[in-house]
């Protein structure tokens, strides 16, 4: 059990979010002056959207990780209102027509709850996902240890308790599953964003705010390392799987 008792964050935390809100508006727009290696191979990168948000919003995200070498493109399925019933089905036309153009599986890079949805769609399509990473995605413990599920229930037309589709968020994806997380997230409760050691394959700790990790560098850092990481243990099993057979 996670240790909040299901608490969202402090106050404090979430008043802190409002003085990011500026240069997470400024960075859907405006590359901001970050400079990353070109360590890829041209691995697919699909960017799953937090609530309210959409592809706009990971933009500053999506042109550092095509500048590491990675074919980043977005999720083209509008603002991210909510669990609608055929939100997995649409999500994996998308998924699969990458994969199938680009001849691999594809990495799932979801924020907050863009992330639940990228845990999910693994679960039920592993062979289509390289490996699915989650930044301040609430998918451990209470689905009300955030201060959003209020608001969410207003737009989405449903409680954060009753989506029209089957979540079972805290259980592993069978692909590699990294947790962004951040002890000053001020929107999702940070065990919730971490999780428990068995709900993913690493818990990686940054210290940005929760519209952070759309486009702080230590949050396009992580993703890159993530994506990098699972990159290698894909070719170390197939390497293996050839030496077998």
């Amino acid at each position: 059990m996670n240790d909040d008792g299901g608490k969202p964050p402090p106050l404090r935390l979430l008043f802190g979010e409002v003085r990011l809100a500026r240069d997470w508006l400024r960075a859907r727009t405006r590359p901001l002056d970050h400079i990353v290696e070109p360590v890829g191979d041209g691995a697919p990168i699909v960017t799953l959207p937090g609530f309210c948000a959409g592809d706009l919003s990971m933009a500053q995200m999506r042109r550092n990780l095509r500048s590491a070498g990675f074919r980043a493109r977005g999720w083209q399925m509008g603002a991210n209102l909510g669990a609608r019933p055929d939100t997995l089905e649409r999500l994996h036309a998308r998924v699969a027509a990458i994969a199938d153009s680009e001849g691999r599986a594809v990495h799932l890079v979801g924020w907050s709850l863009g992330g639940v949805f990228a845990r999910e769609y693994a679960k039920r399509h592993s062979d289509m996902v390289a490996s699915v990473i989650t930044m301040g995605s609430p998918f451990s413990g209470s689905r009300r240890a955030n201060h959003a599920w209020r608001l969410y229930r207003f737009i989405a037309g449903h409680s954060v308790d009753d989506a029209p589709i089957a979540f079972h968020p805290a259980a592993k994806p069978d692909v590699p599953t990294y947790a962004l997380w951040s002890p000053r997230d001020g929107v999702v409760a940070a065990p919730s964003a971490r999780g428990e050691t068995h709900e993913s394959d690493r818990a990686v700790e940054l210290s940005c705010g929760h519209l952070g990790f759309a486009y702080d560098v230590q949050a396009i850092d992580a993703v890159i390392a993530c994506v990098m990481e699972a990159e290698a243990q894909r070719t170390s099993h197939m390497n293996f799987h050839t030496r077998s057979c």
